[in-house]
């Protein structure tokens, strides 16, 4: 059974193992932002000629 001082304990190692949790998120988030492709870049029409090299 917990002792009064011991509750204080697990809630402040609980409140760090959040703060480090939320943390690790941000990073992983910032991270992704930095490697994404922007949409322009993904939709944009590339010609595609191998279709007419048999017509030439």
């Amino acid at each position: 059974m917990p002792r009064k001082g011991d509750e204080s304990v697990v809630s402040r190692g609980e409140q760090i193992q959040a703060a480090e949790r939320e943390a690790a998120k941000r990073r992983l988030l910032a991270e992704a932002e930095a490697d994404r492709t922007p949409v322009e870049e993904t939709t944009r029409a590339i010609p595609d000629r191998r279709w007419r090299r048999g017509q030439r």
